[in-house]
């Protein structure tokens, strides 16, 4: 079956989307599911109906909040993807209509059916820094909302500019700073809360070990700080979730691995 027949938007642009789509297309998304119906019994729901099109080889259905009244089924074929999207697609469970269409994203399932191991790591942080970026970007915006001074009206918004135009604001307030746990993801991570003693011999060997390492710089004049250095978001993404919370040195001081501050 060609590519572009599976396609609800007309004929593929270029050949990169062809193959992206093919990925994809092993895994179609569920909208409109009834919110209140407990998961498990959705899912059993779910897999009652799905497994007549084909073999259900992963099934997704959260309790969060932003993933409510959706989920994903995962074929191992596209055949059995489109034919269940067509067949179901308006179909009633608990007495609202499902809407269906193709995933947009590689599932889990799809890659370790597709790929080996070191592709399935590499999509997982890949996964991974996707999700930190949202966090960031949704603790930014929800502190923004937090801070926000009450609108002015034009007659305090004159009295200000009177008083001397060009002053810096003194308002604590006037920006947000987001924390350092939800930093977006970069290629380098500080370090704080090292044990004195702890030099760059040290540290390499406990960073080394993940994938594009570069360096480890300590900071003149600074003790228990450090920065660590690789070639992708990816390899800084698999050291600081293997290192967070490590202990080190006699006293086992809790080291702090976060993203540095750009």
């Amino acid at each position: 079956m060609a590519a572009a027949q599976l396609s609800t938007g007309g004929s593929p642009p270029n050949s990169t989307y062809v193959i992206q789509f093919i990925t994809f297309a092993f895994a179609c998304s569920v909208r409109n599911l009834e919110e209140r119906i407990p998961i498990d019994q959705l899912r059993e729901a779910l897999l009652g109906i799905f497994s007549e099109y084909g073999h259900v080889i992963d099934l997704v259905a959260k309790r969060n909040l932003k993933a409510k009244g959706q989920a994903f089924i995962v074929f191992d074929s596209i055949e059995a993807a489109e034919t269940a999207i067509k067949e179901v697609q308006g179909f009633e469970l608990f007495d609202k209509p499902m809407v269906l269409d193709f995933a947009r994203s590689r599932s889990d399932a799809v890659v370790k059916l597709q790929g080996n191991d070191e592709e399935f790591e590499a999509h997982k942080r890949r996964r991974l820094a996707e999700k930190e970026r949202k966090q960031a970007l949704e603790a930014l915006e929800a502190q923004k909302k937090l801070k926000r001074p009450p609108p002015e009206s034009s007659s305090t918004r004159a009295t200000k500019a009177s008083r001397g135009a060009g002053l810096k604001s003194s308002n604590p307030t006037a920006a947000a700073v987001v924390p350092d746990e939800y930093l977006p993801p970069n290629k380098i991570l500080f370090v704080q809360n090292l044990p004195e003693d702890y030099d760059v011999e040290g540290l390499t060997a406990i960073f080394g070990r993940f994938e594009g390492f570069k360096e480890v710089r300590l900071v003149p004049g600074r003790k228990g700080i450090a920065f660590v250095e690789y070639e992708t978001e990816t390899g800084a993404i698999s050291a600081k979730e293997n290192t967070a919370g490590m202990t080190l040195g006699d006293d086992n001081k809790t080291i702090k691995v976060t993203y540095q501050r750009q």
